[in-house]
């Protein structure tokens, strides 16, 4: 089963990783102090669709793709039985069955500045 999630392209300094999978929406919402970005004016949504058989190879390169100036990203996909939660070279592959693994993936987040309000439904 396929991959779906949300990637921000401006998290991204190499945007091709794009390219690599099928863009299903999206959508540009105006940069708030909660976002916690305030080098941006906006955030590009793109709600994205990542085939099974090729969720390894695009995850560890979204993994390198990310902002090397500004840590504190990530981006996840799941599907009925795994969930990704990718950061700036470290990736968390979550088995559904087993959501007390989210707390590495929360954490790690964490410690990389990320707000809690936006991982902590992970």
């Amino acid at each position: 089963m396929n991959y779906r999630g949300i990637i921000i392209e401006e998290s991204l300094d190499n945007t091709s990783v794009l390219n690599k999978m099928r863009i299903v929406e999206t959508k540009i919402e105006p940069v708030t102090p909660e976002h916690k970005t305030p080098w941006l004016q906006q955030w590009t949504l793109h709600t994205v669709e990542i085939p099974e058989e090729k969720s390894e190879e695009i995850t560890q390169d979204l993994s390198k793709s990310f902002d090397k100036e500004h840590i504190s990203w990530y981006a996840d996909y799941k599907n009925d039985k795994h969930h990704y939660v990718i950061y700036p070279g470290r990736v968390f592959k979550v088995d559904l069955r087993n959501p007390v693994l989210y707390n590495d993936a929360r954490a790690y987040g964490i410690s990389l500045g990320i707000p809690e309000y936006q991982i902590i439904n992970l």
